[in-house]
């Protein structure tokens, strides 16, 4: 029986976060899989995107698994903390998501291809935890650069709201916000599923399909 913490999955508020510091988490180690830097700029013709969906690990291998994605990387946002550690977001005094920010050349996969991967990978009803996930950190999310993000964002929303409620389940409770500051993750958070292929993953999706397009 999941006991949970109700403590754990409220927001911090602003005044009461953790100080943070002015330092950036540094980035050492270029990407596990293809040796690209991290910090590499957006390529021409291009685009970003990124996402919460529980832990970031298993998120990160699942968007890197996935065709006409360039590169993917970890870390926190959505939070009040300036450059935050790992065992800082894991006090829930943050306010951060444990997210992965995605490059994606929209040629080989759209926007809303990353949704449908976004939407059926995890149960967005489930507030601040997935699974035995639980906290803030575990939140939904999608956090959008542009417009046209967003309007796909809140469209597939709706869409797949008809669809959860029709299985009989609960609420999206995902927030859909204008990207914030995205801060590294620590070296070994990132692609830890590739350094370490028998870790612990729990991202897990309802089983409900997501109908992509306002007409689908």
């Amino acid at each position: 029986m999941l006991v949970i913490d109700r403590a754990r999955m409220q927001m911090v508020r602003p005044e009461n976060a953790l100080p943070g510091r002015p330092e950036p988490m540094p980035v050492t180690e270029p990407h596990f899989l293809t040796g690209l830097d991290l910090k590499s700029p957006v390529p021409a013709g291009m685009a970003e995107a990124m996402f919460g969906m529980g832990c970031f690990w298993g998120v990160e291998r699942k968007f890197w698994q996935t065709r006409g994605v360039w590169l993917t990387m970890v870390g926190y946002a959505a939070g009040f903390t300036p450059n935050p550690t790992y065992k800082e977001t894991c006090t829930q005094l943050t306010g951060h998501n444990e997210v992965v920010r995605v490059i994606f050349d929209p040629a080989m996969i759209s926007y809303e291809g990353l949704l449908q991967v976004f939407w059926e990978n995890h149960d967005p009803t489930q507030g601040m935890r997935q699974g035995n996930d639980i906290g803030s950190t575990y939140r939904s999310g999608i956090y959008c650069y542009d417009a046209g993000q967003h309007a796909a964002a809140e469209a597939t929303k709706t869409a797949y709201a008809a669809r959860l409620r029709a299985a009989g389940l609960g609420m999206i409770s995902t927030e859909i916000l204008p990207a914030p500051e995205f801060y590294y993750a620590e070296d070994y958070h990132q692609q830890y599923l590739a350094k370490n292929p028998q870790g612990y993953c729990g991202l897990a999706g309802t089983g409900v399909t997501c109908p992509i397009g306002l007409n689908a």
